[in-house]
């Protein structure tokens, strides 16, 4: 882990805002991370959306481009 990353400003959305953040933005203009388990993914998830469990975003946070906005969920 870096320590810079306990530094980075973040925003919290509730449904609402994250709703119009999306439809105001095209696709490859931010991240969608659902960050939830797989099964729980392929029940639903947004269009888009890259699958990274919680358990396992250390060892894949690297495929997150940081240079875009992102929406966890």
């Amino acid at each position: 882990m870096r320590w810079r990353q306990f530094f980075t400003r973040i925003k919290a959305f509730d449904a609402g805002q994250a709703r119009e953040f999306i439809a105001r933005h095209r696709p490859e203009e931010m991240t969608l991370l659902d960050v939830r388990q797989p099964k729980e993914y392929r029940k639903g998830h947004l269009p888009g959306a890259k699958l990274i469990p919680l358990p396992e975003l250390g060892d894949h946070i690297h495929e997150v481009d940081r240079s875009k906005p992102t929406i966890v969920y």
